[in-house]
């Protein structure tokens, strides 16, 4: 099962509850990642303190925007 945690004109962020992991998927790109086991831990902190120290979705898009050449499997069916 998928559950939106983010959504925004350019980014949406998803949560697995079968695999335990998220998945990051830029819009205008058409590609996303998937993050799963210690790269879920790796990110899950640095998202968590930018929300904390400014949540709005510029700050967050520009987070997420960091991942660059992380976010590079096509999106197909979703």
């Amino acid at each position: 099962m998928m559950n939106i945690v983010y959504d925004s004109e350019s980014y949406c962020g998803l949560e697995s509850s079968d695999y335990h992991g998220y998945e990051v998927v830029n819009k205008h790109a058409g590609c996303g990642t998937c993050l799963k086991g210690d790269a879920t831990k790796k990110c899950r902190t640095p998202i968590f303190q930018v929300i904390n120290e400014d949540a709005s979705v510029e700050r967050i898009d520009e987070f997420l925007a960091d991942f660059g050449g992380s976010i590079n499997f096509p999106v197909v069916i979703h």
